[in-house]
């Protein structure tokens, strides 16, 4: 009998999973899309999608700011989706960082060090903010809610008292100014010259150092034995403790590293567009948005998240300048209707 049944257990065993249909609509819009950058595009096309090179650029700038979102949004998730510490000051976070980007670079006239003071004095004050407010409110959801909007609110008036409503640029070094030439014809001259697409050095820059600083923070918690010590506290705080682990240090080293990333961001946020009031609203409202849409708790969940939302809003801002803002929303209310947990998160 063990014979017999072994070809219905071989057919079965060959048969479609659930998720094979996803990666194969995948890979067809991947081909799609890169058919789309990379080939020369006949007139009907470019009369639909009023040319290849605002397409191309879009799709750029979609990914680009989906970077520097999940800089913000990877410090957002550790703190609020991995410790469940709802901490609504996070984009004032990413505003003072940005100030103090700024002040430093300006005095010093070296980027790096302000993109280094940003991370680290953030990251301090991430550490102030866990022992002395969120430690204090642990297991309160609402408590914490109210107290971080209030010092959301003070931190914008102290932040407006000292810079102003000025907008600011932290400039960049030389090394980072400049565009690269990429392998994407956009235009066919009459000689039969290609005309091919330059981008900012500066925004792919932005890009790379999202995907290490995403990569280190995936292999920080799976890989490393801090990331098991923070997984195991979130998962059951009591029984970490009995073991002999300090919990209380371990979650003020997590909230010091998702505000220094904020900080970070901020620098790098600064440098790419600029530093104004109202920032830390638009930050705070893509990094809600961002960790809700991949899963709460989840770097590749953020990643996915924030490549969504940043590829949302360049394409609308494009092809629906009016009403672009609405597929943000969009893609938050599909993931809620069809997966509550987010696309990376594990249902509790």
């Amino acid at each position: 009998m063990r014979l017999l049944d072994r070809p219905s257990q071989s057919l079965s065993s060959g048969g479609m999973t659930p998720r094979q249909p996803w990666g194969v609509v995948g890979l067809l819009a991947a081909a799609v899309i890169a058919w789309l950058v990379f080939a020369v595009w006949p007139d009907w096309l470019n009369a639909v999608l009023i040319s290849k090179k605002a397409f191309v650029s879009a799709i750029l700038n979609g990914v680009t700011l989906a970077g520097l979102y999940f800089l913000v949004a990877s410090g957002f998730t550790l703190i609020f989706g991995l410790m469940r510490n709802v901490n609504l000051a996070h984009g004032s976070l990413y505003l003072l960082g940005a100030y103090i980007g700024y002040e430093v670079t300006n005095r010093t006239g070296y980027w790096l060090l302000g993109v280094a003071a940003g991370f680290v004095v953030l990251a301090m004050v991430g550490v102030i903010m866990q022992v002395f407010v969120f430690r204090r409110l642990e297991g309160d959801d609402l408590r914490q809610t109210l107290v971080s909007i209030g010092i959301s609110i003070v931190a914008a008036d102290l932040m407006l008292a000292v810079w102003a409503g000025g907008t600011y640029q932290i400039t960049t070094p030389e090394w980072l100014d400049g565009a690269l030439t990429l392998p994407v014809i956009t235009a066919v001259r009459s000689n039969g010259a290609s005309v091919f697409l330059t981008y900012p050095l500066y925004r792919v820059v932005v890009l790379a150092a999202a995907i290490v600083i995403g990569v280190g923070l995936w292999l920080m918690l799976h890989k490393t034995r801090v990331g098991m010590m923070i997984r195991a506290g979130v998962d059951d705080r009591a029984m970490l403790q009995a073991s002999g682990v300090n919990v209380h240090a371990v979650f003020a080293i997590v909230f010091a590293v998702g505000a220094g990333l904020a900080g970070f961001a901020g620098v790098v946020g600064g440098s790419a567009l600029s530093v104004a009031p109202g920032e830390d609203v638009r930050y705070l409202l893509a990094s809600l948005v961002v960790v809700i849409v991949g899963g709460m708790g989840s770097i590749t969940g953020a990643a996915i998240g924030a490549l969504l939302i940043g590829l949302a809003e360049q394409i609308g801002l494009v092809y629906f300048p009016t009403y672009g803002i609405v597929l943000t929303f969009v893609i938050m209310v599909v993931t809620l209707a069809v997966r509550p947990q987010g696309i990376m998160g594990k249902a509790r």
